[in-house]
């Protein structure tokens, strides 16, 4: 087997134990299904579950802990000419593009679930602080700051995650109806211009 087909059957059973993990939370709640049903259904071993999450909630939440640092390495890749902000607002710009273009039904059922479920919450909230520290890291390394010493690099990444975040939050609330590319550059206009008060 070439190591290109080896990876992409990885991909795909991870994605399969996913899918199957947030369905059957879905159905059952999160007390109600344990790693032996997930794999089961998947049509693995609970070893085989091990090798891809080390948790029954990792696997629910499915972010692969690989891509956490995803955003500062394309953020790193970003034109130099560009300031921070417009380098972020064109990662998160793709980053939404591929959101909303996984399997139609994979973020929506996702965000439902974990909205349901507070300690799914904490999960995907400790996932995101991940990734913030790794973009500050980028951002500190692209302004020639340091992390801890000066505000700008953790203040940025913060609130460009609060940005994808709160996109997020509008995209569950629209049932999925509204582009989740457009709420994210929304957001981002919002924090360009200063959060102005809305107009009723």
């Amino acid at each position: 087997m070439t190591s290109g087909l080896r990876e992409r059957k990885k991909l795909a059973t991870r994605l399969a134990l996913h899918q199957t993990a947030l369905q059957l939370v879905a159905e059952r709640g999160l007390d109600g299904v344990s790693v032996d049903d997930i794999a089961g259904r998947a049509g693995v071993s609970p070893r085989t579950f091990f090798n891809y999450f080390p948790t029954k909630d990792d696997a629910v939440v499915g972010i692969d802990a690989s891509a956490v640092g995803q955003a500062a390495e394309r953020f790193a890749a970003r034109p130099a000419h560009e300031s921070p902000v417009e380098a972020l607002r064109a990662v998160h710009a793709q980053q939404a593009a591929e959101m909303a273009g996984e399997p139609e039904t994979l973020w929506p059922l996702r965000l439902r679930v974990i909205d349901e479920h507070p300690v799914l919450i904490a999960r995907l909230h400790a996932v995101f602080g991940s990734a913030e520290r790794a973009l500050a890291e980028a951002i500190a390394v692209r302004t020639g700051t340091t992390v801890g010493a000066d505000l700008y690099p953790t203040l940025l990444a913060a609130v460009s995650g609060v940005a994808v975040r709160a996109a997020l939050h509008a995209w569950l609330a629209s049932d999925f109806t509204e582009s989740l590319p457009a709420l994210v550059d929304e957001a981002w206009d919002v924090l360009a211009a200063g959060l102005p008060a809305p107009r009723p």
